[in-house]
């Protein structure tokens, strides 16, 4: 019998880990099905480019996994059940129960209203593609002079209101953040967050926390109204809620805890990876939900499950960050070098290279999930040993590693 792997979710971590399991396992002993709702890869990074009326080039999954070994499932995944080993899906034509003997539970994200009053009814996201189309549908109907209001001072905030003022200088944009404008940053990159914004003429609102959402306004923490014909919500994630319906141990926040290869620490054959999962890096400090934090996760969980499957070396590779790389329109960025927790030093790459240096980034994320086997490796095969054996050679392997 082939092992079955499932793989729920095809954004960058699912994709990628579902192309690198191709990759290394031999199809022979594989079954290796990969569960999304939608028939194509969604460039998440560059949903403020899509909101603001860029056409991004459309990626089939059925072009990108072609002749890889790897199943399309088209499906929305709606339970899973961590006990039995299964998964609940549904389509067109109903309901299924898609059995696995290995999980890679990559749901990812989804926008996160913090609870705040009126946000739900009144604000747009761009957490996904869905949202980002419907803000630009929006936004293609404000006239000149209308105003705009990001709200949320991190990465996502900082490149959405740069896009829209670019994109649209006739309107009113600004930005309201619950810190000082870009306050994580060094010096050196602060000042060119600064000058950019200015140059685009962005207002920014700072240590403004903003407590409700209407139809025309944000209104902050100490009573100031803040006009917004459009609103748009950046203020972090929310994970896809189905994990905290399971059996596996997750945070509070509903984050599937996990060991260093990624596996659950409550469910051996379930892994989580990307925003879906608490993983520690250097200083055991959680990892920010982003792709930078994602992707090595993914590689990380595949090579994981190649390594128990086939009797190999568990992979001891450390997660740790380099840059933060911020796009502030398409002809300004700022690369903020930081430590291996994600701290800020002195060192950032501004201005147009800045900009060439993000694209390059996102270009080469997409190219990884656009092709998954493009790469020559060994393909080995999977080893069948007993259980004990095989808990036996881990433990040995967990404890030299």
């Amino acid at each position: 019998m082939q092992h079955r792997i499932i793989v729920l979710g095809a954004g960058y971590t699912g994709a990628i880990a579902a192309g690198r399991l191709a990759k290394r396992l031999h199809r022979e002993d594989v079954a290796i099905t990969l569960v999304n709702a939608e028939p194509d890869f969604v460039e998440r990074v560059r949903m403020h480019q899509l909101a603001t009326g860029q056409d991004l080039k459309p990626r089939p999954f059925s072009e990108m996994f072609a002749d890889t070994g790897v199943e399309l499932r088209l499906a929305k995944v709606t339970g899973v059940d961590a006990d039995r080993r299964t998964v609940a899906v549904s389509d067109a034509n109903g309901t299924e129960e898609l059995e696995y003997d290995t999980l890679v539970y990559a749901l990812g994200s989804g926008w996160n209203d913090q609870a705040v009053a009126g946000t739900a009814e009144h604000a747009h996201e761009i957490a996904g593609r869905p949202g980002a189309l419907r803000l630009r549908e929006r936004l293609a109907r404000l006239d000149a002079g209308q105003p705009v209001v990001v709200v949320g001072g991190g990465l996502t905030g900082l490149e959405a209101a740069t896009e829209i003022a670019e994109a649209r200088p006739d309107l009113d944009v600004a930005l309201a953040a619950r810190g000082g404008l870009g306050d994580w940053l060094s010096p050196k990159g602060r000042r060119h967050l600064r000058k950019v914004f200015d140059r685009l003429g962005i207002t920014v609102h700072e240590h403004a926390a903003v407590t409700s959402v209407g139809a025309d306004r944000v209104t902050t923490a100490d009573g100031t109204s803040v006009p917004a014909a459009v609103t748009v919500w950046t203020t972090g994630f929310a994970v896809h809620p189905i994990a905290r319906a399971t059996t596996l141990e997750v945070t509070d926040t509903g984050r599937i805890v996990v060991d260093r290869t990624m596996r659950s620490v409550s469910h051996p054959d379930v892994y989580a990876i990307g925003d879906a999962a608490l993983v520690a890096g250097p200083g055991d400090k959680p990892l920010r939900m982003s792709c930078a934090s994602g992707v090595p996760t993914a590689w990380q969980a595949a090579d994981a499950i190649a390594a128990r499957l086939t009797g190999g070396k568990l992979p001891n590779v450390p997660l740790r960050y380099f840059n933060q790389c911020i796009s502030l329109g398409r002809k300004e960025g700022l690369i903020q070098y930081v430590t291996a927790d994600d701290r800020a030093v002195r060192a950032a790459l501004t201005g147009r290279l800045a900009a060439v240096y993000k694209e390059l980034v996102c270009k080469g994320a997409a190219w990884g999930v656009a092709n998954p086997t493009v790469l020559p490796t060994r393909r080995r095969r999977v080893v069948r040993q007993p259980a004990q054996a095989v808990a036996t050679a881990e433990a040995t392997a967990e404890a030299t590693a």
